[in-house]
């Protein structure tokens, strides 16, 4: 069989899950027609032979399709549902919308809404398509853990209960509000107990022209690095995992993501391009340790 042919007939055998994924993720049948559109292009530029798992690649696709699709309606700003109801029709595809969105549940796509984009797609993979944690990891840039812990959370707003911590978070937050203050106050010795040993420190290119370096390894290098500064850093939750927020000129000008290995800071990771800082869901923390 020609393979251009055998792909095509593979491609709508998945067809169905693909808009069943792309519908959960967007709420909009045309969104789902372009992230399946986009899905079949790229299939079709791929060597099928490297494919061992094809609806399995196909779901990764257009997963992460979708988050794109997401993170940039994110950043403009756009409200494809009301508050209340699912995104009405066009004349043409009404009788298609109503169909999916019954399948779906119109107050489940309403609370989908609310979610940050890499929640949604870690609650919509795994909770309605199986799929494991180590396969939505690498979608959403995380470790598998992370990648639970954003499902968890989606599941929680999901069921109606308040998003609540992880069971670490008190800890999580002690250690970054250590760090933080240490910086402020130039104590070195107060860094040094909060970080681990080999652990290391990467900015983007937007960071390193505020003054970052590109990467610092060891944590005697970091805590002199950070010596004296953090003065307008803030802890917060971003992408709902606990980082911090620097904000100077009432603007969101940096955004640390921090890894944190037991009761010491692994990893920081300094963020500044705006167009990557307008793709996440930044929540500055209040000094008593709410949102």
């Amino acid at each position: 069989m020609d393979e251009k042919k055998f792909l095509a007939e593979q491609f709508e055998a998945n067809r169905p899950r693909l808009r069943a994924v792309a519908y959960r993720m967007l709420g909009s049948t045309a969104e789902v027609d372009d992230a399946v559109q986009e899905t079949w292009l790229r299939l079709s530029r791929t060597e099928a032979a490297a494919v061992d798992n094809l609806g399995g690649w196909l779901t990764t696709v257009i997963a992460r399709i979708c988050l794109d699709m997401l993170r940039s309606r994110k950043s403009r700003r756009e409200e494809p549902m009301s508050p209340d109801v699912p995104e009405p029709a066009a004349d043409s595809s009404a009788e298609r919308e109503t169909e999916m969105a019954d399948s779906v549940g119109a107050a489940l796509l309403v609370v989908l809404e609310t979610l940050a984009p890499a929640e949604r797609l870690a609650f919509v993979l795994h909770d309605m398509f199986a799929v494991p944690f180590e396969e939505i990891a690498p979608i959403v840039g995380r470790t598998p853990a992370a990648a639970r812990q954003l499902a968890s959370r989606a599941r929680r707003r999901v069921q109606g209960a308040p998003p609540a911590p992880d069971a670490d978070f008190g800890e999580k937050r002690a250690i970054v509000e250590a760090f933080l203050a240490a910086s402020r106050n130039g104590d070195f010795e107060g860094l040094l107990a909060v970080l681990a040993p080999d652990a290391v420190v990467r900015a983007d290119e937007a960071a390193q022209r505020l003054g970052s370096l590109t990467e610092i390894r060891g944590a005697a290098a970091i805590a002199e690095a950070f010596q004296g500064r953090a003065q307008a850093a803030r802890p917060a939750l971003v992408d709902g995992e606990l980082g911090v927020a620097v904000i100077f000129g009432g603007r969101l000008r940096i955004v640390l993501r921090v890894t944190t290995d037991g009761d010491r800071i692994a990893a920081i990771d300094a963020i500044a391009n705006v167009s990557d800082i307008e793709t996440l869901d930044v929540e500055v923390l209040d000094a008593a340790g709410g949102g």
